[in-house]
């Protein structure tokens, strides 16, 4: 069967307009003229061309080709000065001057908000455990600032505490709020981020035609996560597309698997739903008229209640389309019918163009157009015709998606369509099923939740793929990241697939095998490169690391994470080293920041990490530049607090508590003496960062707070001598961390550390002479240690990176 390609170069040519243009909207007006005057000339041309020329008759044949070429070209012009058009009209009224001017002057504004989205948690939580913070989509309605109020119509990300009584704000309600406000970079999908430091208060209610899909969805989410274990918490995921939840864990074990696609709510769920009305229209005899007006409202309602993300917006369109044209008589073809959405769409809204979420919607469908079935002919001549259809399935999504996620995690996943093949099947029985008991609730709720333990079952397999999966080693290879690696992959990619897809009795395809194998032994030797350097270590990491001490000279930055929440104590002293550091792990957002004091070393580095920072944990200030500092998180969205013995909340599923300062002490409490000492405790591993404490300030620490045995310690002041013996004897921690900069001229590590070290059973580990050093918890109570280096302190399990097992306490 023949594709209709002809939307296809000018629909990545309106792609590529908006994309660029969002990015930089100062150029947009030249542009919008440039382009109008091009689709007007180039239409004028193709009309003069399809006149008769003098000697020729009106029916003589004509270039049909340079005609088809012309078209081409006018629909590329069109299209793309639509879209700048577009941004010329949207992108001030997106960020009006004063919105602009209120971000960058940091002033505290009143705000009325229209929200547009579920809370969900911002993965930092403070206090006792019970408050954190929630975020959520937003439009800016009106702004009070100075005495002035402004009617506006900005697009934001809201961060607010959450609320103690568990009622997070509904879609659709409208409030009012006191906040600061940050642009965010050009080309984002909404222009600012809001953090409110006051408790929002309701305006306006929403709109009855909102509010029932909030009780159905709050109900639906209540009764799904009240059934057991990993499969309650992912059933309304897979039904509805609400994620709030999901664990960390499970979060974590959804990307690593390649399964996470399964929550969002896309085209396979709107054609579940329509396929289940016309059937049962069907079933009733309706006329077909009758069956698609019915399957469009019902459309309608899915997509209210599952909210109108990129990826539903592409499905739903889409969807009516289809049954449009089927309703006329005219059935359209699947291709050209994305294309025209991907058009409309990115007319209507360019900063899609940028969207994740969008882009993998339209290449994964793309995919299964274009690829599945050719796949599951060539798999048929090796296996039975189901099997070769149910692997072509995830192989097509994932070779057209592939090269958008390097963007995201610059490595590619081995396990990632076994995983599908596992968990693909019991996901639409989840849906359906899951989603039947969502409507049946208000009805009969005897009869939905009997269908909710029916849809556990395949939630419950889904969850425990995931898990399972994202345990087994080496779950990622690298690659190349940023553009140099998407262009490789498309390469790769369209050179395997013309191999592959040539069949049997085709000429050997010769000159794309011979460039494949080329590329193929180039990027072996590449990753070898990369592992053996340590400039793509991260994918060797333990899957479920907990902490990573950063090789960033002689300083501080440990990072501690659970899942996708991370926690970092200390910036070091450099932002670029620390950017490498995160830019290794692969983070891009701080959750919780511990500054425990405020020496360079600790703190130089802070410019890599403001407006990236959501909670930020401090000691006392001890001048002006420090109070400055503060500000300056602040400014950049973080909720600042000072932090003293007895504070305490969790970072994901894992503890903290505050040890050290003690509040309202007179002595120690500014400098080294006065570091706020940390510890976390959870999945295995109980862990504490003393900064730069001395002996005198360690001995007050174990006589005030005392800390009992930990998994891990992060030594004190880089290893010298200034050190309590009775402290890490109460310790006797397994492991040792020691951030510590080479050949530094303090003479860090001291040997009366090390020995006080070695004579308690702790394992010196040196960022010095290993570099980053990374701990996970391993099986039956041990730990995992991963060093980029060979270690100086015994034998490795493995060659570089290091890796070895750290046996449990007794």
């Amino acid at each position: 069967m023949s594709l209709d390609l002809r939307l296809a170069v000018p629909a990545l040519a309106v792609w590529l307009t908006a994309g660029l243009l969002i990015g930089t909207p100062e150029a947009v007006g030249v542009v919008a003229v440039t382009l109008w005057l091009l689709a007007g000339g180039c239409t004028a041309l193709l009309v003069l061309s399809r006149m008769p020329r003098r000697g020729q008759w009106p029916g003589a044949p004509r270039a049909g080709r340079w005609q088809t070429l012309g078209g081409t070209l006018v629909l590329c012009c069109t299209g793309a000065a639509l879209v700048a058009t577009a941004v010329g009209v949207w992108a001030p009224v997106r960020l009006p001057s004063e919105v602009r001017g209120a971000a960058e002057s940091h002033a505290t504004i009143t705000a009325t908000i229209t929200v547009w989205s579920v809370p969900v948690a911002a993965k930092a939580f403070i206090g006792s455990g019970t408050s954190g913070r929630v975020r959520f989509k937003a439009t800016l309605t009106q702004l009070e600032s100075r005495g002035e109020t402004t009617p506006v119509s900005s697009p934001v990300v809201v961060f607010a505490e959450a609320s103690r009584s568990g009622a997070e704000p509904e879609i659709g309600s409208s409030l009012v709020v006191r906040g600061t406000l940050r642009t965010t970079e050009p080309g984002d999908a909404t222009v600012a981020l809001l953090f409110v430091n006051e408790t929002a208060r309701g305006v306006a209610p929403p709109p009855w035609w909102l509010q029932w899909a909030n009780e159905l969805r709050a109900r639906f989410k209540t009764a799904a996560t009240s059934l057991a274990g990993d499969g309650g918490n992912l059933l309304p995921g897979l039904a509805i597309g609400d994620t709030s939840a999901v664990s960390p864990g499970l979060d974590t074990a959804m990307k690593t698997s390649s399964l996470s696609h399964l929550t969002a709510v896309s085209g396979a769920n709107c054609a579940i739903v329509i396929a289940s009305i016309m059937l049962l229209g069907g079933y009733l005899r309706l006329r077909r008229s009758w069956r698609i007006a019915l399957s469009l409202l019902t459309l309608l309602g899915f997509t209210i209640l599952v909210t109108p993300e990129p990826s539903v917006l592409r499905s739903a369109v889409m969807a009516t389309l289809t049954l449009v044209s089927i309703g006329a008589g005219r059935p359209g073809r699947g291709l050209p019918t994305l294309l025209v959405v991907v058009i409309a769409l990115l007319v209507s809204d360019p900063w899609l163009a940028r969207n994740y979420g969008f882009a993998l919607s339209v290449l994964a469908t793309a995919g299964l157009l274009l690829l599945a079935g050719p796949l599951a002919r060539v798999l048929a001549q090796w296996m039975p015709s189901a099997l070769a259809a149910i692997i072509a399935i995830p192989l097509a999504a994932q070779l057209a998606c592939q090269p958008v996620l390097i963007l995201l995690n610059p490595s590619l996943p081995l396990y990632g369509v076994p995983a599908n093949i596992l968990a693909g099947p019991a996901a639409p029985i989840a849906t359906v099923v899951g989603l039947i008991a969502c409507l049946m609730l208000p009805l009969l709720p005897g009869v939905a939740a009997g269908l909710l333990a029916v849809a556990w079952l395949p939630s419950a397999w889904i969850a425990a793929v995931a898990q399972t999966v994202s345990m087994l080693p080496g779950t990622r290879l690298p690659w190349p990241g940023g553009a140099p690696g998407v262009l490789l992959l498309a390469v790769v990619t369209v050179l395997t697939l013309v191999v592959v897809l040539r069949g049997r009795a085709a000429t050997p395809a010769r000159w794309p095998a011979a460039v494949l194998v080329v590329l193929l032994i180039g990027l072996g030797g590449y990753a070898g490169s990369l592992i053996g350097t340590g400039i793509g270590r991260v994918v060797s990491f333990p899957p479920d690391w907990q902490i990573a001490a950063c090789d960033i000279g002689q300083g501080d930055a440990v990072v501690v994470r659970d899942g996708d929440q991370y926690g970092l104590v200390d910036v070091g002293p450099d932002p670029k080293l620390l950017s490498a550091c995160l830019g290794t792990l692969g983070i891009s957002r701080i959750n919780l920041l511990v500054l425990t004091h405020y020496d360079l070393d600790h703190i130089g580095g802070v410019d890599a990490v403001i407006g990236r920072v959501d909670t930020a944990l401090v000691g006392v200030p001890e001048n002006a530049q420090d109070v400055s500092l503060h500000e300056r998180l602040a400014a950049g969205g973080a909720a600042v607090r000072q932090a003293a013995r007895g504070d305490s909340g969790n970072l994901g599923s894992l503890t903290w508590n505050i040890l050290w300062p003690i509040r309202g002490a007179t002595t120690m409490q500014v400098g080294n003496p006065g570091s706020v000492t940390i510890m976390f405790d959870g999945r295995g591993i109980r862990s504490i960062f003393l900064g730069d404490l001395g002996q005198e300030a360690q001995d007050g620490l174990r006589r005030a707070s005392s800390p009992g045995r930990v998994d891990v310690v992060k030594v004190a002041h880089h290893g010298s001598a200034d050190q309590s013996p009775e402290l890490y004897a109460e310790l006797r921690a397994r492991v040792g961390l020691i951030s510590v900069g080479v050949k530094n001229t303090y003479g860090h590590p001291t040997e009366k550390l090390l020995n006080i070290l070695a004579s308690v059973g702790t394992l010196s580990v040196r960022t010095d002479r290993e570099g980053i050093a990374v701990v996970a918890p391993g099986p039956g109570g041990t730990l995992v240690l991963w060093t980029e280096k060979v270690a100086d302190h015994g034998p490795p399990a493995n060659p570089t990176p290091a890796a070895e097992s750290v046996g449990g306490a007794g």
